[in-house]
């Protein structure tokens, strides 16, 4: 028989007098792939801090179980000791230490009182060894990949002896071939005993993945029920209430004159290694234009260097309006008409402990001020305006961007970029790491834009989202385009046929 080597039991947060968390109950058996779902906002991340030790024990109400026995975590440290070890998309890592410190870190081993540096490479090199990962232990971590340091991060988690993994939104940043990999360490994880909590907004790989899905809704839990039991479309049901219909809504194309045209656009890095080479395409006002392509193809490289944000040497035009732009730096670009949202919302889209409004007005200074003084006034009520627009889930303008949920930080983004009321908007990976009711709203407020009159341009892992959204598709590879493609024509083979061209095409 198995046994339940987790339970939650009437767990309850509150945040400023606002329950975010009710009486939810949560059993986990010992080997189970336990996957949790839910939109942002529906309390997944507090219930796993709460079980990490991130919120001490006299901050929630409820009860923690581990092999039947009741736990209270005053600190991370404490879970930990216990066997629960939370690995976020943030990884908690050191880039400028190797890779067996990182493993090691906090918990090195000692001999005599002094550490030694020979018993950690080795114990390093049997984990990685055990997970298939080639990577030297003294390899300094920063010059990973991402797939290889989330590696890393399970491997300084088994070196805890940790029972009790949860991993929260793991493939976000991986491409197919690091998340197949992750798959097949959780696999193999699993085979050893060790329990997974997986949290994912990925409904394909949850349903691929897990044994046992438990779906939250509004901080409560609507539904617990063996994986085979559901169907994708079903834990969407469970998730926002209702029958999602048309995922991605319909709009009608009917794009303008050019807005923004590159022509011969090349960027290379300060070492003379060519970024981006010989681009060439435009986007017209009314239109949603797509990038796509594998990691690496050099997307984000290629729209950062537009916007200014990349340090490279350019060459080329850039044209707004048919009028050829110098862009030096981001402030440029705002000034020429360009809003940008990045990829990476946590590092380059907010200032985290800053609240919503000092976030939102940042980029866009001289339209809320008076005589060169940022007027409270009108800060509050265009904050309040497109946190409205945008259907921001938030206490008040006044509450700190560190609190809020994945998609409600990609909305404020979102709202710093339209705040600067651009005529071109770049999207980097917009719903990365959001749910599916979530990404609905983004891609409603997009297709409004667009029939304002907005040009928009959209880098996107997602396949399903680029044919969605996009009325023409651009394809790269190595730093170039190899086709530009209709989205009459465009189809998920087609695309990854021209993403993996050897020659140019176009």
């Amino acid at each position: 028989m198995e046994t339940n080597v987790l339970e939650l039991i009437n767990i309850s947060k509150s945040f400023s007098k606002v329950k975010v968390l009710h009486d939810i109950n949560l059993s986990v058996k010992k080997g189970e792939v336990h996957a949790l779902v839910g939109e942002n906002g529906a309390g997944k991340s507090t219930l796993m801090k709460i079980l990490s030790g991130f919120y001490p024990h006299d901050q929630f109400f409820g009860e923690i179980n581990v092999d039947g026995r009741p736990v209270k975590f005053s600190t991370v440290k404490d879970a930990e000791k216990a066997g629960i070890e939370l690995i976020t998309q943030e990884l908690e890592l050191v880039p400028q230490l190797k890779v067996y410190e990182n493993v090691f870190l906090g918990n090195e081993i000692k001999r005599h009182g002094i550490i030694n540096e020979n018993a950690m490479i080795r114990k390093t090199k049997e984990l990685l060894d055990k997970m298939g990962l080639e990577t030297n232990p003294q390899d300094v971590l920063e010059y990973l990949g991402v797939g290889q340091q989330q590696m890393v991060a399970i491997a300084k988690a088994l070196a805890r002896e940790s029972r009790i993994l949860i991993f929260d939104e793991p493939t976000a940043a991986l491409s197919d071939s690091e998340a197949d990999k992750l798959f097949d360490i959780i696999k193999e994880l699993k085979q050893q005993n060790i329990t997974i909590i997986y949290i994912s907004h990925r409904l394909k790989e949850v349903l691929a993945i897990s044994d046992r899905i438990t779906v939250l809704r509004d901080g409560k839990v609507v539904h617990n029920d063996l994986t085979s039991r559901f169907s994708e479309e079903k834990i969407i049901r469970y998730m926002i209430g209702r029958e999602l219909v048309d995922q991605y809504p319909e709009r009608k194309a009917e794009p303008g004159e050019t807005v923004l045209e590159l022509k011969n656009f090349s960027a290379v890095s300060k070492s003379g290694k060519p970024i981006v080479e010989n681009i060439s395409f435009h986007v017209r006002s009314g239109e949603i234009v797509g990038i796509s392509g594998l990691v690496g193809a050099g997307r984000t490289e290629l729209v950062k260097a537009v916007f200014g944000a990349l340090p490279a040497q350019k060459s080329g035009k850039i044209l707004i309006h048919g009028k050829e732009t110098e862009i030096n730096n981001p402030m440029d670009a705002i000034n020429c008409g360009i809003g940008f949202v990045s990829e990476d919302r946590k590092i380059e889209g907010l200032v985290n402990g800053a609240d919503i409004l000092s976030n939102i007005i940042m980029t866009s200074y001289k339209s809320v001020s008076r005589r060169g003084i940022i007027n409270d006034s009108i800060s509050k009520q265009m904050t309040n305006r497109y946190m409205e627009q945008m259907k921001v889930k938030a206490s008040g303008i006044y509450q700190i961007v560190d609190g809020l949920s994945g998609g409600n930080q990609q909305k404020v983004c979102i709202a710093k970029a339209l705040m600067s009321k651009p005529q071109i908007l770049i999207l980097d990976e917009p719903t990365r790491g959001i749910d599916v009711g979530a990404k609905r709203e983004i891609y409603l407020i997009l297709n409004q834009l667009v029939k304002e009159g907005v040009a928009v341009l959209i880098v996107s892992s997602e396949l399903p989202e680029i044919l969605g959204m996009s009325d023409r598709i651009l394809v790269m590879k190595d730093g170039k385009i190899t086709k530009e493609l209709d989205r009459k024509e465009a189809s998920q083979e087609t695309i990854m046929r021209y993403a993996t061209l050897e020659e140019k095409v176009l």
